[in-house]
């Protein structure tokens, strides 16, 4: 019987995430805490012997704003919102960008240096897939370059990728199988789930993945990755998303945790898998309590490693044991 996988990723991006709706100075405080988060992150992933896989925005490897402008891919994203353009932001905000909040390669280098952290691509400029007019050529053009900077100053082939705001179309992941990628963050089933443009984001299906956090609302969100019949890259489903602590819902926040221990301890029960997200800026504001919080899930897994046999892997190891015909 299938032991199952217990994945965490992380959409590692700084500000690149947020220029279209967060003000730098609304969020510096989360943005700069999040050096500090990554670190203890890393802690409590060696303490726990956790796999997990970093999915990093190409621009976080640079050096500065001059060589994003120097590295525009061939192929403009021609986004329809200019506000989503980050490289007429680049070219707005110059030097004056402080550096800290836009680049990372300090970061990189200790996550390489961490066993069982896997490096994996958020495309080069944080490019959505499904924001008009979604044009696939510019993907495919921006993944390569993403792809490209990763070797060329760390030495690393990322395999694994995960679309930013979670945006993507069959055809965006035929193109980043063509470049090399064999693992992919897919969405859960459902509505409130489904990938589609910021627009098409209902305060309805918002309003009910908060509601999910904390009380089931969605049906079951462990899953089985299978090999696709096309050969394509392996959906390692999103299971849940690990929102950060807030004061406005500090009362209610051991239901947040009871929820995704819940769903833990159901995967490794059935032998399915269970793929916990987030980004490393949501820890940034009050690591502390977020690193607790973490601390509990995995006090968790590991209690079910050693009962039910449910293993840590990133989404590049579960890619390959799907491919190997292993148990996943």
């Amino acid at each position: 019987m299938s032991k199952g996988s217990f994945v965490i990723s992380l959409d590692f991006e700084l500000y690149w995430g947020l220029i279209d709706w967060r003000s730098l100075e609304s969020y510096a405080g989360n943005l700069r805490g999040e050096r500090h988060a990554a670190a203890g992150m890393l802690d409590v992933f060696t303490e726990f012997d956790v796999h997990a896989t970093w999915a990093t925005v190409g621009f976080l490897f640079m050096a500065g704003m001059d060589e994003v402008r120097a590295r525009r891919p061939a192929v403009s994203p021609a986004y329809l919102n200019p506000a989503l353009d980050p490289f007429a932001y680049a070219d707005r905000v110059g030097s004056s960008a402080p550096p800290d909040l836009h680049f990372a390669p300090d970061v990189i280098e200790q996550i390489l240096a961490t066993p069982g952290q896997e490096l994996a691509t958020h495309t080069l400029s944080h490019f959505y897939c499904q924001e008009p007019p979604g044009s696939v050529a510019a993907f495919r053009s921006d993944l390569e370059c993403a792809l490209a900077v990763a070797r060329e100053r760390f030495d690393a082939r990322l395999t694994s990728l995960v679309f930013p705001r979670n945006q993507y179309t069959p055809a965006h992941v035929r193109a980043a199988a063509e470049l090399g990628i064999t693992a992919y963050r897919g969405n859960p089933a459902g509505r409130m789930y489904a990938p589609q443009a910021t627009a098409d984001d209902t305060t309805r299906d918002r309003l009910a993945r908060l509601a999910d956090t904390y009380v089931p609302v969605s049906r079951d969100l462990t899953f089985v990755p299978v090999k696709p019949a096309d050969g394509g890259p392996v959906d390692v489903t999103a299971s849940r998303f690990l929102r950060p602590w807030t004061r406005a819902l500090g009362a209610v926040d051991w239901l947040r945790v009871r929820r995704i221990t819940r769903e833990l301890r159901s995967a490794a029960k059935r032998g399915r898998s269970y793929h916990l997200w987030w980004h490393p800026h949501n820890f940034g504001l009050d690591p502390d309590r977020n690193l607790a919080a973490l601390r509990t899930i995995l006090e968790t897994f590991a209690e079910l490693r050693a009962t039910h046999g449910i293993q840590s892997r990133s989404m590049a190891e579960v890619a390959d044991l799907v491919a190997s015909g292993g148990e996943t």
